[in-house]
């Protein structure tokens, strides 16, 4: 395939929790977005709400939609969510799937985090660990605001609360009532390809001892902190990145679920500092060229 042309439509790369465009110039999206425009891509990283639920933040991502729709021209657009990213873009193209061309979910939790359940059994609603750990997360969330330098508007709500349900296994299962487009009819299954004139598509990683902590990552804090976290994980113990599950991630056609990736690995984070066996802004530009093939 060429590699000189890129997808029809633009790309909207939505982040998840506590994400952000760039931080003091530093992206989210760390060397993803320039390698896309290289290829040809038109790319846009967005902004939604750093900690919120997936409704209020989905919601923001109508309106970037709209927006981008406008200065580019184009009648629809691609949508990339990381995390909770991904269920952001789900909602967005059920609302108005005439301007989504694809949605494609990258490590997304698309029926809950176990990680997410075990913060809620260990801090319940109202305990002194809960408020602790929401008070730590606004803290997070608004000095990342403060050190945002990729997108100049105006504050965005938080809900610590809100955010955390939207992501645990039982508030991800109500979601999936209400916006089920693409997911799987059996778990660990592949979803419809195509639901509603919009194309749908995952991919995910696993840790994989010897790999994963090799390589950057024997650097990089943040996959210590993914290791740390896969010891909540029950259902899919063995089978996650530290915090979303293998199968949890499954969205449509499934591109791969156990690319040897953490959860931040899959966005080439931190300063592309990864493990072994997979180059992850390899996978995002693979994906523009099927995009492109396939029309979109």
């Amino acid at each position: 395939m060429s590699t000189t042309a890129g997808p029809r439509y633009p790309l909207v790369l939505v982040p998840g929790l506590l994400g952000f465009v760039r931080l003091l110039g530093y992206p989210y999206w760390y060397g993803i977005v320039s390698a896309l425009r290289r290829q040809g891509a038109t790319v846009f990283p967005v902004l939604v709400s750093s900690v919120n639920s997936t409704e209020v933040r989905g919601e923001q991502l109508l309106a970037h939609i709209a927006r981008v729709r406008e200065q580019s021209g184009a009648a629809k657009v691609h949508l990339i969510g990381h995390s909770q990213g991904a269920l952001t873009a789900r909602y967005a193209a059920a609302l108005r799937p005439e301007w989504v061309a694809s949605v494609t979910s990258v490590a997304g939790p698309n029926h809950g985090s176990e990680l997410a359940d075990y913060l809620a059994r260990r801090a319940p609603h109202g305990s002194l660990r809960e408020r602790l750990l929401s008070a730590l997360l606004r803290g997070v969330a608004r000095c990342m605001a403060w050190l945002e330098t990729g997108d100049k508007g105006p504050a965005l709500p938080m809900d610590v609360a809100a955010a955390q349900q939207s992501l645990t296994c039982e508030g991800v299962a109500a979601f999936n009532v209400r916006y089920p487009q693409g997911l799987p009819d059996t778990w660990g299954g592949q979803g419809a390809a195509e639901v509603n004139g919009v194309r749908y598509y995952s991919w995910s990683g696993t840790l994989q001892p010897g790999v994963t902590n090799r390589g950057g990552n024997r650097l990089d804090g943040p996959n210590l902190a993914c290791r740390l976290f896969a010891r909540t994980f029950r259902r899919e113990a063995g089978h996650c990145d530290g915090m979303v599950g293998r199968y949890s991630s499954h969205l449509g056609t499934v591109i791969g679920d156990d690319y040897p990736l953490d959860h931040f690995d899959i966005v080439n984070q931190t300063f592309g500092l990864v493990g072994k066996g997979v180059r992850p802004v390899e996978l995002f530009l693979e994906h523009a060229r099927r995009l492109r093939e396939a029309g979109l």
